[in-house]
């Protein structure tokens, strides 16, 4: 097998596409990042994306061309890693490649219920001439699990440590929690939405993508009954296995959780969304590690200095970013899916039972071929 492999993540805040280039050791037990690549999502297809996250007419066409349209942002990132890392396309061993999320109902309707992830993999194939991975969520779903979160077994093999309880938190448009114990024992799952209702009020009142540094919400004071109101969706109160994102936590729920809250200002209900994100995750981390714990942030939470503070607030002690450990809070959720992509081509397992509740370990994700 070659050593090198591509992991491509565009997550629920649509931002764009992260991507890796990492190397593996011979062993395949730990792995080194070469390159790392960001490529924006266009406003129009920010927008395409979005719309298809609720039913809507015609959305057969227009999910198969907005999957046309996301291969070639995921390719251009592709091109970007193998030019910054000087690897050519035939060292490449795979792409791991997760999609595009716009519906995530695990266990609903007929009991099985389903994850769609938009993505055109053999495109990508064709665009790149390197194998791809994808549709890791769907083999863990039909297998009774949640599909998510996929990426407690890669925290736990990057940084569990022996006789060290750490906590994990990877903060995007939704957050979750691994939760690794002193003796490797893990669990994961979603803890609520972490930059997507922030992102979505601020773009709103600022005509800015997102709340650099949490300034905005700095400025604000949180609201305790609107606070209140929002934990109070049940969601916060089910135990895990658990997983969620835009079908729950979007602009509709948000909007009859501030009925009879009009009165206060903008940045008072920003700060208040942030102290959201930073309650559930808290009270994830605390009943779910042992006293004594580290606490490692990922995701574009981790570059939210508000937010980040109000998380540690809450605990009572110092939260770090991954990049403390080696591995920068932007890299994380992509190096995650080429180690995921590994694990496939190996045919090994890439689930955690404990975090997605599925039957038993399952090896995750179809081949494209180059």
């Amino acid at each position: 097998m070659k050593p090198y492999f591509i992991g491509l993540m565009s997550g629920t805040s649509l931002d764009g596409t992260d991507g890796v280039l990492v190397r593996f050791s011979p062993s395949g037990e730990s792995l080194q990042v070469l390159a790392h690549a960001h490529r924006p999502f266009s406003e129009e297809l920010q927008q395409q994306v979005l719309q298809l996250n609720q039913p809507s007419d015609n959305e057969l066409h227009r999910a198969a061309l907005c999957a046309n349209a996301l291969s070639i942002n995921y390719a251009a990132v592709v091109k970007a890693l193998l030019l910054k890392s000087q690897v050519s396309a035939d060292q490449v061993q795979a792409i791991g490649c997760h999609g595009q999320t716009v519906r995530h109902r695990p266990r609903e309707f007929d009991g099985l219920g389903y994850t769609v992830q938009l993505n055109n993999p053999a495109r990508l194939a064709e665009l790149c001439g390197i194998d791809v991975v994808a549709d890791f969520r769907t083999r863990d779903v039909a297998a009774g699990g949640q599909g998510a979160p996929l990426v407690p077994a890669f925290h736990r093999a990057v940084f569990g440590q022996q006789g060290q309880s750490v906590a994990v938190v990877n903060i995007g448009g939704m957050s979750n929690l691994t939760a690794i114990g002193p003796n490797g024992d893990t669990l994961g799952f979603d803890c609520g939405p972490g930059n997507v209702l922030l992102d979505t009020w601020c773009k709103r009142h600022t005509k800015q993508a997102f709340d650099r540094d949490g300034a905005w919400a700095a400025s604000g004071q949180p609201i305790k009954a609107l606070l209140d109101q929002l934990l109070d969706e049940p969601f916060f109160r089910q135990p895990p296995p658990k997983s969620t994102g835009r079908d729950l936590f979007n602009q509709r729920w948000l909007e009859a959780k501030l009925s009879g809250f009009t009165a206060h200002t903008p940045q008072d209900i920003q700060a208040t969304l942030a102290e959201l994100t930073a309650a559930s995750c808290a009270q994830a981390i605390l009943e779910h590690t042992a006293p004594g714990r580290q606490v490692l942030v990922c995701g574009g939470g981790a570059f939210n200095t508000d937010l980040m503070q109000r998380i540690s607030r809450r605990l009572g002690g110092p939260v770090a970013s991954t990049d403390a450990k080696g591995l920068p809070a932007d890299q994380v959720e992509s190096a995650a899916f080429a180690w995921l992509a590994k694990a496939c081509v190996l045919r090994q397992s890439g689930n955690l039972v404990s975090a997605t509740g599925a039957l038993g370990p399952r090896v995750l994700g179809a081949i494209y071929p180059a």
